[in-house]
């Protein structure tokens, strides 16, 4: 059958993974592994994490508000993408540095919690941090281990195996073990509920030197001291206070003190009922991986194992002890990380205990005491962290919380990768139209902008920060330009100061980010958008309709109760900047697509003016294409393109010096590059130099715009063969270049003409 080579096939595979991967070991296997990689068995939760920032690696990144590194785990390779964190790049050098201060002290001992406002993605990066250890964990380097108690049926322990026997099939030269006996002949398997590493079996004193010999002395001298350890041991492994000082729990510690008496203190026949069993790490089966939601409960508990009749079989040595077992999400996120969601809705009450579990990683149940191993993560929006604040004991809490503020994004590209990332999950079985979250980005990150404080500035720069709009810092934050109006030097001294207006609030409580539109509310009125009757894709203008009516819902949105600060917060007016902006990149994209005038023709005429430019100010002549004669640069030339993109007020001279000092600049950055690519030095020149062309053929633009809605409406009279090949021409260019089908096409142009050729 088809389906019996299927399955058996299927099973071969299974079985060979379960076995390569070392899935089950006795504890003789379990040490000869870390005797292998001892740095990879001997890490606490810190160091694991830590390692699997580094599995995935880091990109630096290049920015107008300068240099980043972006943890690769956030883009989710491990999920295809699926939650990737858009931006954020300072909150993860935060979390990345907090575990090099855990590892370098040996000992986790603060929560780190995440707070910003409502929708910023503190939960997205928690969830991103969990899927990147269940991802690792399962890879040979990220294997984790704990272990269980089996007991063997009391047919097999009375029979032939006594001390020193074998097993039947057991390997010769290792110490007998019950680790790998089959089903039927095990009687009872107790797991460990803590996830004990399973170098807890061994007694402390002798761990200690097992772990030294194997590591070197300097991983064991001084924890949480880096200056006392050997000069070589500074960048290399620091044995956790988890691995030196830990101890098994309470249960694990009964069965293995009631086996020991059992056996007359044989050790080695303890060990033969010790099972090593590898594990993955899972926040869907909250294994090392758990969350902790704000419900009123006690995140920890226990039960009585012995009073469970399915334990009935245990040895008669344990059915005397009164062995307890914890539960909850703080034990099953043992040995990871554990998430608590919003954590100050709860109350104060509900999670005091961490004022100890977070400094001392312990926390105490009715019986016993719980010590554990894990990364504590936690979540708040800003009002209930300032509510926290105000409490008396906030005092006792702040020197165990590391605080990591999450703002909203500020930089409209990444914004809108989070309104992209939403539409490609939701297949929203509409075509998307360029522009259509361009929109809602833009928006959203205008509403979050401050003003700027310009008394932070001295020179000319403190007028210019003093004379930002909020559009003009977007773009300044977006893509390092500066305003077409400020003079060559003036915006070279804002671009270089981008970085210091980007942390200008950082000190801040009411930081740049902490107030405007959330994510979540422009997700939801791009939702609406989307099935807005009047459009048969989603457009740019739907989404302008759902955003102004936020506007309107001003007793909804803290937000829009905003003072308005010289045009910043003014959020009905923004979305008429973000309307204007969409206009005007479609307007460009039409132009393009008509074909009036290409790319090279700008390029050429400016290439031809740089050449006149260079030779004046090394006070040169050149030689005329047409006579042949050297002659003086030509002024009018010049003097006519200078007319069109060189700001008012700016001195010509001044101008053309910072021209070719431009382009200096980058053939330094670019050694290697043998064209000089004048659109990407001069962007600004380049735009201003097309609007011009256009305003000027802005009649022939009318006509060639109403040729293209008579041909979609399927009116052709009065077209000449010629502008019906034309519009055929600009359609298939609007949608191989720019991503138009024809519906939206034509939503775009009557949208253009309507608000900006309008008679």
């Amino acid at each position: 059958m088809e389906a019996r080579r299927f399955l058996s096939s299927l099973g071969s595979d299974v079985k060979d993974n379960f076995v390569q991967s070392r899935t089950i070991l006795s504890f003789e296997q379990y040490l000869d592994l870390v005797a292998q990689e001892p740095m990879r068995h001997a890490r606490n939760a810190a160091q694991y994490l830590r390692d699997v920032f580094d599995h995935y690696g880091f990109d630096d990144l290049e920015t107008p508000v300068g240099r980043l590194r972006r943890f690769r785990l956030f883009d989710c390779p491990f999920s295809d993408g699926e939650g990737r964190v858009a931006g954020q790049e300072e909150v993860q050098a935060s979390i990345y540095r907090i575990l090099g201060n855990f590892v370098r002290t040996g000992r986790i001992d603060k929560l780190v919690l995440l707070h910003g406002p409502n929708g910023s993605a503190k939960s997205s990066l928690v969830a991103a941090i969990q899927g990147a250890v269940e991802a690792y964990s399962q890879k040979p380097e990220g294997a984790l281990y704990r272990f269980n108690w089996v007991f063997p049926s009391e047919k097999l322990s009375k029979g032939s195996i006594g001390f020193g026997d074998r097993l039947p099939g057991e390997p010769a030269g290792e110490v007998p073990s019950f680790a790998h006996l089959e089903g039927q002949a095990i009687d009872a398997r107790l797991s460990c509920d803590v996830k004990d590493h399973p170098l807890f079996l061994l007694p402390r004193p002798e761990r200690r030197r097992l772990l030294e010999k194997l590591l070197g002395p300097g991983a064991l001298r001084g924890a949480g001291d880096a200056g006392k350890r050997p000069a070589g041991q500074v960048e290399g492994f620091l044995l956790s206070d988890y691995l030196q000082s830990g101890d098994l729990c309470q249960k694990c510690r009964q069965i293995y003190q009631a086996l020991l008496g059992a056996y007359q203190g044989d050790y080695l026949r303890v060990l033969r009922h010790v099972q090593v069993e590898r594990f993955h790490a899972s926040p869907r089966y909250q294994v090392a991986l758990s969350t902790i939601e704000p419900q009123l409960s006690v995140d920890a508990s226990f039960r009585q194992v012995t009073a469970d009749r399915s334990h009935g079989s245990l040895p008669p040595a344990l059915q005397s002890v009164s062995l307890f077992e914890p539960s909850g999400p703080l034990v099953s996120g043992n040995r990871g990380v554990v998430a608590y969601s919003d954590l100050l809705k709860r109350p104060l009450e509900h999670f005091k205990y961490l004022l100890g579990l977070s400094e001392t990683a312990q926390v105490s149940l009715d019986h016993f005491s719980l010590y554990l191993d894990t990364v504590l993560l936690a979540s708040s929006n800003e009002k209930h962290l300032a509510a926290f604040k105000e409490t008396p004991d906030f005092a006792s809490f702040k020197g165990r919380i590391e605080l990591v503020r999450v703002p909203y994004l500020r930089r409209r590209r990444l914004e809108q990768e989070i309104y992209d990332q939403q539409l490609a999950r939701s297949s929203p079985g509409r075509h998307v139209a360029p522009h259509a979250t361009e929109v809602a980005a833009t928006w959203g990150v205008l509403t979050r902008l401050k003003k700027p404080i310009p008394e932070r500035y001295g020179g000319d720069l403190r007028d210019v920060v003093d004379d930002l709009s909020p559009i003009e810092k977007l773009e300044l934050y977006d893509d390092g330009e500066a305003p077409d109006r400020l003079a060559t030097t003036q915006a070279k001294e804002l671009r270089k100061s981008a970085e210091a207006i980007w942390r200008e609030s950082d000190a801040y409580p009411n930081y740049e980010g902490r107030a405007g539109a959330s994510p979540r509310e422009l997700k939801t009125a791009i939702s609406n958008a989307l099935q807005h009757p009047a459009y048969k894709c989603l457009t740019p203008q739907a989404v302008l309709e759902e955003v102004a009516a936020i506007c309107r819902d001003k007793s909804v949105y803290d937000f829009l109760q905003q003072e308005v600060v010289d045009g910043f917060h003014d959020h009905e007016e923004f979305v008429r900047v973000a309307e204007q902006r969409i206009l005007a990149a479609v307007d460009d994209e039409i132009r393009d697509s008509m074909g009036l005038v290409s790319e090279a023709q700008y390029r050429e005429l400016f290439e031809r003016y740089v050449l006149h430019v260079s030779n004046w100010v090394k006070g040169e002549k050149l030689r005329n294409r047409v006579t042949g004669e050297f002659e003086p640069p030509d002024e009018a030339r010049m003097a006519d393109l200078e007319g069109i993109v060189m700001p008012e007020d700016e001195d010509r001279g001044d101008f053309r010096r910072g021209l070719i000092a431009a382009i200096g600049a980058f053939r330094l950055d670019h050694p290697g590059s043998e064209a000089i690519e004048y659109a990407r030095i001069f962007p600004d020149q380049f735009r201003r130099l097309r609007d011009h062309y256009f305003e000027e053929h802005e009649k022939l633009l009318r006509r060639n715009k109403e040729n293209v809605l008579k041909y979609l409406a399927g009116d052709r009279s009065g077209m000449s063969p010629r502008e019906v090949a034309q519009v055929e021409k600009m359609l298939a260019t609007m949608t191989e270049r720019y991503g138009y089908c024809q519906e939206c096409a034509k939503d775009a142009i009557l949208f253009l003409l309507r608000k900006r050729y309008a008679d």
